[in-house]
């Protein structure tokens, strides 16, 4: 599974025990929110108008962050 561009989106592989019956699972998935890495809110944040806002759920610009599935091929 290649790195998208997207810098939210995190990797890790699901731990197999030595004898675990199942067959070992591939890659998973899962999107990190990008309020996490904004320590602060800054005066002048952009924003969204709010009909925008309404459809998008967040109402400043950085905290957008679209969610495309990565298993859909």
């Amino acid at each position: 599974m290649s790195q998208p561009n997207n810098p939210f989106r995190r990797y890790y592989l699901p731990f197999r025990g030595m004898f675990d019956p199942c067959p070992p699972l591939g890659p998973k998935v899962f999107v990190t929110p990008p309020n996490l890495f904004i320590g602060f809110q800054p005066p002048d944040f952009p924003q969204f108008p709010p009909l925008e806002a309404l459809r998008k759920g967040t109402l400043w610009e950085p905290f957008f962050d679209y969610y495309e599935s990565p298993y859909r091929k």
